[in-house]
């Protein structure tokens, strides 16, 4: 392998947002090959061209932007907030990875107790000549304050934990990132009640030149892509399979749906046992079956005969052709058969 057929992609390096990405990509069954927690890069062996590195997740939309790697993982906030600045030059391959979840919020200290809304927040402003705002996410923010007519909002720009600057005192209020709450309620602070900014989570990037000269780049983020979506698809689902006596296969099929709720995704599958004996009517039915239902479907399998019943994870259902991967090829203007394997 040379570094012209190389796939680099970015992945957070520190926090909750690294430990979830490396969970995630081992649910998929695209183990990261990282043994020590200061390494800056790591292998996938189950895709061999590409090469990871890691870095700071608010640094990745930058480093894709520039071509400086191929495809990143950060959150939607960040990446929402540099598309301000690099739009053109990145492409959203997946915008919700269904992890690292967080919303962005304006947050204002407990003891204003007259100010609860964006409304509020202005006229507090207006009586103050201008507040200003702690935040990681310039564009995002500043952007929102105009858009809901809040005037008078000077950016303070802040690396660290944001909680403190109103104590500290080079902010009046801050708009910060948070996952359940916890740490903006324990420092005096309260979320506006319209004041969230954007939902966040895990997404999936590109560079856009890259992808659209580069047809090793294009084949190996469609591979990835269609093994995420797989995974997604099947997140949470079982396959069931049971044993059950019958005359046919459509016997057994007009038992389970007179019987039972039971369907899979497009139905039930059965099959006949090889038995010793022919005569013993012997047929194997199999279904996928989502975690909120699987006692009730175990149940309902024994009620109408089933037995030597087996459940077992699903770690991928691959369907058509997902819409992510169509929507991509569309926005680098590519002809389906011509840039996919």
């Amino acid at each position: 392998m040379t570094p012209a057929t190389t796939v680099r992609i970015a992945l957070p390096s520190k926090g909750r947002m690294e430990s979830e990405t490396m969970d995630f990509f081992a649910r998929c069954d695209l183990r990261i090959n990282k043994t020590n927690p200061r390494q800056y890069s790591a292998l996938i062996p189950a895709l061999p061209q590409v090469q990871v590195l890691f870095q700071r997740a608010r640094d990745i939309p930058k480093s894709v932007a520039a071509g400086d790697v191929d495809l990143g993982i950060t959150g939607y906030d960040l990446l929402a907030n540099a598309l301000g600045d690099h739009r053109e030059a990145i492409v959203v391959v997946h915008e919700a990875l269904g992890y690292g979840q967080c919303e962005l919020v304006a947050a204002v200290p407990g003891g204003w107790d007259e100010v609860s809304t964006l409304a509020d927040l202005a006229v507090r402003s207006e009586a103050a000549g201008g507040l200003r705002v702690a935040t990681k996410h310039h564009n995002l923010v500043e952007r929102f304050f105009a858009e809901n007519g809040v005037p008078g909002i000077q950016i303070v720009a802040a690396d660290g934990a944001l909680e403190a600057a109103p104590v500290v005192g080079y902010a009046d209020f801050i708009a910060d990132v948070t996952s359940t709450g916890t740490t903006l309620l324990e420092n005096n602070l309260k979320p506006l009640e319209d004041g969230l900014i954007v939902r966040s989570e895990a997404s999936l990037i590109g560079n856009r030149a890259g992808l659209a000269a580069r047809d090793d780049l294009l084949d190996t983020t469609v591979h990835l892509l269609e093994f995420i979506e797989a995974h997604l698809r099947a997140s949470g689902q079982y396959m069931v399979f049971a044993n059950m006596r019958g005359e046919s296969a459509e016997a057994i099929a007009d038992l389970i749906y007179r019987q039972t709720e039971l369907g899979g995704l497009q139905g039930p599958t059965i099959s006949k046992i090889l038995s010793r004996d022919p005569a013993n009517g012997w047929w194997a039915v199999n279904l996928v079956v989502r975690n909120q239902h699987l006692f009730s479907a175990v149940s309902q399998l024994r009620e109408i005969g089933g037995s030597g019943v087996v459940v077992t994870p699903v770690t991928y259902i691959f369907d058509e052709r997902p819409p992510r991967v169509q929507r991509l090829l569309e926005t680098l203007g590519k002809r389906e058969e011509a840039a996919l394997p």
